[in-house]
């Protein structure tokens, strides 16, 4: 009895071994996505935020001594275990070089290789949705985003990035600083496809200035939860050498005096910087999560309107979420804009 007990005891091992191996391993003999993990070299955020550095310009990708102190090993997250930067959140696809491969997902390069810039990609495209995940956004709340997001690095042949609903791709462009080098590029496009993911319409010019000062705002919010920096309201700071000569250096920033509807002006990268300050003076106010949480919960559906009916609704949300007293500094904010 003893020996057979000790059998059947061996045979049960056996099965539980192999139901975990079944686990382990998918129909193609592959890891399940976001089983693995691994390391990949960032900026973080970007050179110029990061080390203060004004006087950092492009010199044609070259990796040059000043930017060495820039270089952070980070732990990627989430990937699929095919070697290659694909995962639970991010996909990243290059045409102008050799997809990054790393059978131990060890994702170490340098700016004057193009696979830097799908390391950056696919880094900060999966923190934002972990960061996402964490406000309740999938759980508590409705998922926001919560796919593998396509990316393409350099297929625009300008200086310059887009999101698209064609391909539901982010693609990001080249030319100066190629713009995936900058961690707030990465995020600004993030925003984006946020938006897309939440019904969002894009109906009118003020729709098209919301998104773009939203994705501003969420350059910076994320950008300085995860890597503060001593001016964290100018955003792509390492990006924005390449073509503005002010300093400090920034593509646009989300701490501007303006006011609606005086200083709108048409153009929805300007007076996206009205709705981008009345978001980020609400995170002032009540804090990096709760404002991230109450912005992207109230734009859900939003039918592409206008500024002030997505304000009225962003108080109304913060009233739900967190109660009158929060609802009132939300007001405040945008009350300080002409929004309310």
């Amino acid at each position: 009895m003893a020996r057979r007990s000790l059998l059947v005891a061996a045979l049960s091992l056996a099965a539980s071994l192999l139901v975990a191996s079944s686990l382990v391993l998918n129909a193609a003999g592959k890891p399940p996505a976001g089983s693995a993990s691994g390391v990949g070299t960032v900026f973080f955020p970007n050179p110029v935020a990061d080390l203060g550095d004004e006087t950092l310009t492009d010199q044609k990708d070259a990796d040059y001594a000043a930017l060495a102190p820039a270089y952070r090993d980070k732990v990627l997250t989430n990937l699929d275990g095919s070697g290659f930067l694909v995962g639970d959140w991010a996909n990243i696809v290059s045409e102008t070089g050799a997809p990054a491969y790393s059978p131990s997902n060890e994702f170490r390069y340098r700016r004057d290789d193009d696979r830097f810039e799908q390391v950056m990609a696919y880094y900060w495209v999966t923190e934002s949705q972990k960061y996402i995940q964490s406000l309740g956004f999938g759980t508590t709340l409705r998922p926001v985003n919560q796919k593998s997001q396509n990316v393409r690095i350099n297929q625009w042949g300008l200086d310059n990035s887009f999101a698209t609903t064609h391909k539901d791709e982010l693609r990001f462009g080249k030319g100066g600083v190629d713009d995936a080098e900058d961690a707030e590029v990465i995020l600004h496009e993030y925003g984006h496809a946020i938006h897309f993911s939440q019904n969002f319409v894009f109906a009118t010019e003020e729709a098209g200035a919301i998104s773009e000062g939203f994705g501003d705002y969420w350059a910076v919010t994320l950008g300085n939860f995860l890597a503060p920096t001593p001016d964290p309201a100018c955003v792509a700071d390492w990006d924005s050498v390449s073509y503005t000569a002010s300093v400090p250096h920034c593509l646009r920033r989300v701490d501007r005096n303006l006011h609606y509807p005086a200083d709108l002006n048409g153009e929805v990268h300007h007076d996206g910087q009205i709705w981008s300050r009345a978001l980020w003076d609400i995170r002032q106010a009540v804090g990096h999560v709760r404002a991230d949480t109450l912005i992207l919960e109230a734009q859900f559906d939003f039918p592409g309107t206008s500024m002030s009916d997505l304000a009225a609704a962003t108080v109304v949300t913060a009233n739900r979420l967190y109660g009158r007293a929060v609802a009132n500094q939300v007001r405040g904010a945008f009350v300080d804009r002409g929004l309310q």
